[in-house]
């Protein structure tokens, strides 16, 4: 008896020995937050979310940069006979062999002119613009359809899963870039009912149907795991529908796979985009990208390489940008990663 109460003793003070300690911890931290410390910690994946945040607001200051500091627009094409005034020189924007100005380090023709005479900057701002915003639609695009078929096609299984998956091997089945070739030439062309090659967000469509499967077929898999797990078997013994099932219990758990996807997704639309602008099966002109201008550019070069240079540069700037923050978002949501959680 005297050993019970003795053992009884033991375990209250090894109890409130424990509780003490909690006491002094830390409260529990959520994925979320847990994540934006370690994104926080990554110095170079911020570094570079901030420069591809700059271009994009340099990009949408382009209509400022246009009116009211160079004073033309991204179409404006110079005369036979137009001239610009440089450190007290007059010179023409082209020449008579067909030579565009070189940059001027002005606030007019900044970056120089191409061959028709269109201010270099002003076009390599709205292009940006132009790819900014397919790449940003056409992420849109796939993570929407690619989430809601990977879902739906893993949670029933059966002839839906057979149906989707058999579509997503279809377009998987073809080179990323020869399938946009081939669809961005059809709305090129003739179109599809009102989306015409004019239209510019019909590069949007084209890069967003593209890239499906790749988001599509791991969402499936992951959803195919987390259909058998036992919270799903407790939302059905507590009467939920099967789409409240999916959207309220599946649709959570594949949020980080989503948000890892979102920035490979768009860095990927931008440069298949300029791909597709190149081979002049993406934006059409006179539309600018910086897939358009350096195909445009090829045709001044050497003389004016700038016109190759600079697009090319802001594309791979871009797109490296993303890339690497994209990286740091992925480390930060591993759950396998270790981090420190200071007090």
């Amino acid at each position: 008896m005297a050993t019970a109460e003795a053992a009884g003793t033991s375990f209250s003070e090894a109890g409130a020995a424990f509780e003490s300690e909690g006491a002094d911890l830390p409260p529990g931290v959520g994925p979320w937050k847990l994540a934006w410390r370690r994104l926080r910690r990554n110095k170079v994946a911020l570094f570079f979310g901030f420069v591809f945040l700059v271009l994009v607001v340099m990009c949408l200051l382009a209509p400022v940069y246009s009116h009211d500091i160079a004073h033309t627009g991204p179409n404006t094409e110079a005369g036979l006979t137009a001239t610009v005034k440089i450190g007290g020189k007059v010179k023409p924007v082209v020449s008579a062999d067909d030579i565009p100005i070189g940059p001027t380090w002005h606030a007019k023709y900044f970056f120089g002119a191409d061959i028709n005479g269109r201010d270099t900057a002003v076009r390599l701002l709205y292009g940006g613009r132009n790819s900014l915003e397919i790449g940003a639609v056409a992420t849109l695009i796939t993570m929407v359809l690619a989430v809601f078929l990977g879902v739906l096609a893993g949670f029933y299984r059966g002839w839906w899963d057979a149906v989707i998956t058999r579509l997503a091997d279809v377009i998987w089945a073809y080179p990323a870039v020869l399938l946009g070739i081939t669809l961005g030439t059809v709305f090129a062309i003739g179109g599809i009912g009102p989306i015409k090659g004019t239209f510019l967000l019909a590069p949007a469509i084209v890069v967003g149907i593209v890239y499906i499967p790749y988001v599509l077929k791991p969402i499936r898999a992951q959803v195919l795991q987390l259909r058998e797990r036992e919270f799903v078997d407790a939302a059905r013994q507590q009467g939920l529908s099967n789409l409240q099932i999916m959207f309220r219990e599946l649709l959570p758990n594949v949020a980080s796979t989503i948000v890892v996807f979102i920035p490979l997704i768009l860095a990927n639309a931008i440069l298949l985009e300029a791909a597709l602008s190149y081979l002049g099966a993406g934006v059409q002109p006179p539309n600018p990208s910086w897939g358009t201008m350096i195909s445009d550019g090829l045709q001044t070069i050497p003389v004016a390489f700038s016109n190759v240079l600079v697009p090319g540069i802001m594309l791979v700037l871009a797109v490296m940008s993303i890339n690497i923050f994209g990286d740091g978002v992925r480390d930060a949501l591993d759950p396998r990663a270790k981090v420190r959680i200071a007090r």
